[in-house]
């Protein structure tokens, strides 16, 4: 892989209680600096209860943050389209299309909350099975086919999209996957990219990276698809500061709260963090390699740990946004992401490294170039000063 995207996976989380207008318009602001600080993609969750996760259209988000940004790629992370109908799904996402004129990505899954599907009479196990049918009916409308299907949920009779898609050939989509291989197969067999929401977050996730892409390989071949490294996206905590200190001390602000609400409140259970208060938390996150609480270095030899994993690499790595910080240290640690640990994965920094050692090694010789061009010139001048005195 030659070059390393990098983003961010909002789902978003805050905590319950606080002013959710403000939280919106904060959450939108982190965009911002995202597009202007180089990020390559942000993704946006659906959620409809627990009190944590607070945006309910990722599709209406993403319409207010691409008037607002230049570049960013915009998608969701994901579209719970087990709770729709797979003919509206397509075409909202048609019309972001071309709202964001290409920038629109759509991510999909069952949903991640059985407290969301039991509210329209789901469960895990349906919301699962309904995933792979609404897939084959997305993926057949955006081809511009006329769709006849009947799922648990939804009937369509002669369904077909209105209008074609801004980005020849059809925006992108990718399905999630957290630790079972059910996102990797239906990735290969409909050609998506993969979201590995999972990939740090147990000993499972991670070990099973090489193995996803096999799946995916293996299916892709099967189906007559194109499993592409670079539609490969995993998904990870960072909080990085300008010293590993720092960074523990500014995540005391909030990573309690996070705790809490995934080992109390929401019932996803792949989610699983361990901690009785701060300090165990803390090194949770460090020593069960689920993420960095630290330095640039630090995250870079994650990342770095995580492609070798991956066997062959991957095509972008997402921090998973938290409120673990307050909003100001949250943006410097995205800032020193894209200062000090996106152009190590970008190259970038070789050729500045070898043009400061070519620099370093001519120094001294240059350097009494310039000295004798000096004097050269000084002695010229009092020469011509000589020549009119006289």
């Amino acid at each position: 892989m030659n070059r390393l995207k990098f983003g961010a996976f909002m789902a978003p989380y805050h905590k319950a209680g606080t002013n959710p207008t403000a939280a919106l318009r904060r959450d939108l602001r982190t965009i911002d600096y995202l597009d202007e600080y180089g990020f390559d993609e942000v993704f946006i969750g659906e959620h409809h209860s627990s009190g944590g996760e607070w945006v309910a259209s990722p599709e209406i988000f993403i319409a207010a943050a691409a008037e607002r940004t230049k570049r960013i790629k915009l998608g969701t992370g994901v579209t719970s389209i087990s709770y729709h109908n797979p003919l509206w799904v397509a075409d909202r996402m048609i019309q972001l299309d071309h709202m964001t004129q290409g920038r629109a990505i759509l991510g999909m899954g069952p949903g991640s909350l059985p407290s969301d599907s039991q509210m329209i009479g789901l469960n895990p196990t349906d919301t699962r099975e309904l995933l792979e049918q609404n897939i084959d009916i997305i993926t057949r409308l955006v081809r511009g086919e006329v769709v006849n299907a009947e799922t648990r949920t939804h009937k369509l009779i002669d369904a077909q999209l209105q209008f074609a898609p801004y980005t020849p050939g059809g925006f992108e989509m990718a399905v999630a996957g957290v630790a079972s291989p059910t996102g990797p197969r239906l990735a290969g067999k409909y050609g998506l990219g993969l979201m590995s929401i999972g990939a740090t977050l147990t000993p499972e996730g991670f070990d099973a990276l090489a193995h996803h892409w096999n799946v995916v390989e293996e299916r892709a071949a099967e189906f007559g698809q194109r499993a592409d490294r670079a539609a490969w996206r995993l998904v990870g905590p960072f909080h990085i500061a300008e010293t590993e200190e720092q960074a523990r001390k500014d995540v005391e602000f909030g990573i309690e709260h996070w705790f809490e609400y995934f080992q109390h409140v929401a019932a996803f259970p792949q989610m699983a963090v361990d901690g009785s208060n701060l300090k165990e938390m803390i090194e949770f996150i460090k020593n069960a390699g689920i993420g960095v609480i630290g330095t640039p270095e630090q995250a870079r030899e994650q990342i770095q740990r995580l492609i070798d994993q991956s066997n062959g690499g991957f095509g972008s790595i997402l921090n998973m946004h938290t409120d673990w910080a307050n909003p100001e240290a949250t943006q410097r640690s995205y800032e020193l992401i894209s200062q000090e640990v996106m152009p190590y994965f970008q190259g970038q920094v070789e050729p500045l490294k070898a043009s400061e050692a070519r620099a370093r090694a001519g120094r001294d010789a240059l350097a009494q170039q310039q000295l004798d061009a000096v004097d050269h010139m000084t002695k010229k001048y009092e020469a011509e000063l000589a020549a009119k005195k006289s």
